[in-house]
């Protein structure tokens, strides 16, 4: 939300579920998240006896009755409620007075804020991400869902208030109009692939301008152009035939074929790309393969179906081990596409043991000057480098950066792309463990060439052999991802699981608890969190889970360092251990 500057509301779900504690929530969600938020619901009962919500605001008792909670009855307020309902609302108002001034002024002059202008402030410091409005319900019983959509449109901005940004081709940013019209261009995004009965599904936003089905879009991506025979808007698992569409609107459309992430458009010349989002980079790898060979074909149409679907789920061949290697954000991640695999292709996979996804970077800057110099008869290969490579900052460790501060005509202008093509390609495999090297900039300064023999392919040769050299001269560390993990077990087994969290290497960053359960939130190296599911499980009777989220990247303990550069130089059957230089 943050990122994308995203206003929100929040919804405390399960509150018919054991242990169900809505004021917890609304602490965790001011102390952990530092939102400024307030109830606008509080639930009548809680686990078995959660019967529906009372709306602070209008202060009415609402009931969800039927089998599936479809019928909204409204009612008094229980009179044992009413004094926690009149501190709850007098709690909203102090909270939306903080960030508001209207409300603010008639705050300090101890007037009472209408309904009207109570709900207004409360949309408008929504909009501006000074507040955030907390609901309550169950959504398996549909108590609560109503409202929750009711907020959704009183409270959130409707797509005319939001302002969307597309690049061209040449980076420019460009405001897409949010008018409902045909005045401007159609532009859409592909956000999400499904497969249906009737072949790929594909849902699309639109940003900008009005679209009519039996027209033509155009990818800009791949330049293909498609007629759109078919045009739905979904509504859950039914769907609804539209004629056209408009700024706004999300829809859905058959035979496309494209990527999750696409830009579409209705005029060929108009070379848009929508902002893309954040897409992390995959923690880990496993290797797959069909259980049978004759099941390849389903294979590769499975592994092309979810790359296409899903951004984070990434896959290459490995030429050396000759093995598919998927990655993903987790263990869980890429066992759910492996389920996937066998119940929607019927192709039973095969999985490697887990590949941690390390990265290895510099310690201190390294110069470089490297000659590639080849004559073979005829026209030879002639290309010289020179510069300094240095480590960026730890919260950039991930990234790798070329700056071309070249003068004069040393190296002509067209040669630095594949200098930069070098550089970038070597990078993917470094030299303690082969791994790709990130978290450094490249700073290219000078170099020579050659009228005759210089060339494209040998200025990248000359790139690759520099880094290659100068990683060996270089003091090197391993990175490895660390994980946000929070694990939730009974007080009684605590002192068990903190020292389970302690041989895993991990830091514990803070410990709360309540009704005899402990939450422990620390920070663990991945590689150190394989297994530790059963673990938990058998530390804590069954009771025991843990969630994990990838955090950052930093540098490994010199032991595992060590052990992870003999392992891989074994590996390549490297029969000298050359002695690497590391930081102290």
């Amino acid at each position: 939300m943050k990122r994308y500057q995203v206003p929100c509301i929040a919804f405390i779900n399960k509150l018919d579920r054991m242990n169900a504690d809505p004021n917890r929530v609304l602490s965790q969600m001011r102390a952990k998240l530092s939102h400024n938020a307030a109830f606008l619901q509080i639930p009548i009962g809680l686990e078995a006896n959660m019967k529906g919500v009372i709306d602070v605001i209008h202060r009415r008792a609402l009931y969800f009755e039927g089998d599936f909670g479809q019928n909204v009855r409204e009612d008094d307020v229980p009179t044992d409620m009413v004094s926690e309902m009149e501190d709850r609302r007098q709690e909203l108002i102090e909270c939306v007075a903080n960030k508001d001034d209207q409300i603010g002024d008639l705050f300090l002059q101890e007037v009472q804020p209408s309904i009207e202008q109570l709900k207004a402030a409360i949309r408008r410091t929504t909009l501006n991400r000074t507040f955030v409005p907390v609901l309550v319900g169950t959504a398996l019983k549909n108590k609560g869902v109503q409202t929750l959509l009711d907020s959704v449109l009183e409270y959130l901005p409707n797509p005319s208030e939001v302002n969307n940004f597309a690049f061209d081709e040449d980076d420019i940013r460009l405001q897409m109009s949010p008018d409902r019209n045909s005045s401007e261009p159609f532009v859409a995004l592909a956000f999400k692939l499904e497969a249906g009965r009737f072949g790929q599904l594909t849902y699309m936003r639109a940003y900008q301008g009005q679209f009519q089905k039996g027209n033509y879009l155009y990818n800009t991506r791949t330049g293909k152009r498609v007629r759109i025979s078919r045009l739905v808007q979904m509504h859950a698992d039914k769907m609804e035939d539209v004629s056209e569409v408009a700024a706004g609107d999300i829809c859905a459309f058959f035979g496309i074929d494209c990527a999750s992430g696409d830009t579409f458009v209705s005029q060929p010349k108009l070379r848009l790309s929508m902002e893309s989002m954040h897409i992390p980079e995959p923690v880990i790898s496993l290797s797959f393969k069909p259980a049978k060979k004759t099941d390849l074909d389903n294979f590769s149409k499975g592994i092309n179906r979810f790359t296409r679907e899903d951004p984070t789920f990434t896959v290459h061949f490995d030429d050396e081990s000759k093995e598919t290697i998927v990655s993903g954000m987790g263990e869980l991640h890429l066992e759910v596409y492996a389920q996937r695999m066998k119940n929607e292709y019927n192709c039973d996979v095969i999985s490697g043991k887990p590949k941690v996804a390390f990265r290895e970077t510099l310690v201190a800057p390294v110069e470089f000057d490297y000659l590639h110099k080849k004559q073979s008869g005829g026209a030879g290969q002639y290309g010289r480098v020179s510069g300094i490579i240095e480590p960026l900052p730890s919260d950039s460790n991930t990234k790798l950066e070329f700056v071309d501060e070249t003068v004069g005509t040393n190296v002509p202008k067209h040669f630095v792309p594949s200098i930069e093509k070098g550089f970038r390609g070597c990078a993917e495999r470094g030299i303690l463990m082969g791994q790709k090297v990130t978290g450094i900039e490249i700073r290219l300064q000078d170099g020579q060439h050659h009228m005759v023999d210089s060339s494209d392919y040998a200025f990248q040769l000359a790139a690759e052999g520099a880094l290659k050299q100068a990683l060996r001269d270089a003091s090197m560390v391993i990175l490895e991802p660390i994980m946000n993990v929070e694990v939730t077990a009974p007080g009684e087994f605590q002192g068990a699981v903190m020292a389970s969290v302690n041989k895993r290497h991990g830091v514990i960053d803070g410990t709360d608890g309540s009704e005899g359960y402990v939450n422990i939130y620390c920070e663990v190296p991945l590689n150190d969190m394989f297994g530790y599911a059963s673990e938990l499980r058998s530390l804590t009777q069954g009771k025991g889970e843990y969630t994990m989220e990838f955090s950052r990247y930093q540098s490994c303990r010199p032991e595992v360092q060590e052990d992870l550069t003999l392992a891989y130089q074994e590996e390549q059957g490297q029969t000298q251990v050359k002695s690497s230089k590391r930081s102290r």
